[in-house]
């Protein structure tokens, strides 16, 4: 069924009612004709697109999506090449990334680091070696999901989900933020051995000579998000220098200054008070290794002391250097809706 171009066509294209007579016809630079019924033409992007006679949507060789009569489809992101944008129809769009139902399954690694005996990542160690069996029957595959219900062992050890535990810690200087140290150094697990039964382990880190604020926990959904910088979990830090900084200074750290990993700028930063201008508070969302220390120094100031005062809603108020607590429900409850 031959159908002709804008040129013959009184309604115009895309523009209705008017005749082609005095614009230009759309298509690519070089001047080709634009289609307005079913045949055959080509995109300025040079594509081949064919039409169907009596139907609204085209086919492409690459296929945005494919919809079926009465059936969602999720759209990619809009540009003129987009067959659904002339559309007319009602279309129920399903969101990039939308959660999806929990169906009560849960990866088998995950399921054994939350029985406490191991990392996820050493858990699929033992799962590839054959050591982990699943109702009864051994289990190889990496990815496995399993139901809550089903009964996992491990070398005949029949493994048990924990319930998870939040611990605040008051990071003392010297101690370093990691679960195994081959040199042997004092890590902060040697400070919280005696809390609980369950393995817990830090939340982001404080490197060795930073104090404060540390959170602890088996929860690792939990220690994933909060580690994420898109949920911007805001952190403040008190911080001692060599020299009083210039307020000059203090407005290029507001601003953004370029470090060899990149921008990085401050959510708030000033003087503790307006007597001491060597000690700075700054309050930065950053996670990335040492930030705090590298603004400074790349200011020409040397940090003497650096302590994490809050993180994520939590102060270690009332804690002295090297105690720790757990968390209240609400607490626990909030750290939870952050992002």
């Amino acid at each position: 069924m031959a159908w002709k171009d804008n040129k013959n066509d009184k309604r115009g294209g895309a523009g209705r009612g008017r005749s082609n007579d005095k614009r230009k016809p759309f298509g690519n630079k070089e001047g080709g004709k634009r289609f307005s019924r079913p045949g055959e033409g080509k995109s300025e992007r040079g594509e081949k697109r064919t039409w169907e006679a009596g139907k609204d949507d085209f086919k492409k060789a690459d296929k945005p999506f494919e919809r079926e009569e009465g059936k969602s489809f999720t759209r990619k992101p809009y540009d003129r090449t987009n067959p659904s944008r002339g559309y007319k129809g009602k279309v129920k769009l399903t969101p990039q990334g939308a959660p999806k139902a929990d169906d009560g399954m849960v990866r088998l690694n995950k399921y054994i680091a939350n029985a406490g005996i191991c990392s996820r990542r050493e858990a699929d160690t033992l799962i590839e070696s054959g050591a982990i069996t699943v109702n009864g029957k051994v289990v190889t595959e990496l990815g496995t999901r399993i139901r809550k219900t089903d009964k996992v062992q491990c070398e005949g050890q029949t493994l048990k989900n924990e319930k998870l535990v939040y611990l605040l810690l008051n990071k003392p200087k010297d101690y370093i933020t990691t679960v195994n140290d081959p040199l042997k150094r004092r890590t902060v697990l040697d400070l919280v051995k005696n809390a609980c039964k369950e393995r817990i382990y830090p939340v982001g880190r404080l490197d060795r000579n930073t104090t404060g604020a540390l959170l602890l926990t088996n929860d690792g959904d939990l220690a994933k998000k909060l580690m994420h910088p898109k949920h911007l979990v805001k952190k403040i830090y008190q911080v001692s220098l060599d020299k009083n900084v210039k307020q000059e200074d203090l407005d290029k750290i507001a601003e953004g200054i370029t470090l060899e990993d990149g921008f990085i700028k401050a959510d708030e930063v000033a003087y503790s008070s307006k007597e001491n201008k060597r000690e700075v508070g700054i309050e930065i969302h950053s996670g990335r290794n040492r930030i705090v220390r590298r603004i400074f120094e790349s200011l020409g100031y040397k940090v003497l002391k650096l302590d994490r005062v809050y993180f994520a809603g939590l102060t270690k108020k009332s804690l002295s250097r090297g105690q720790y607590r757990f968390l209240e429900e609400d607490e626990v409850r909030y750290l939870k809706m952050l992002g």
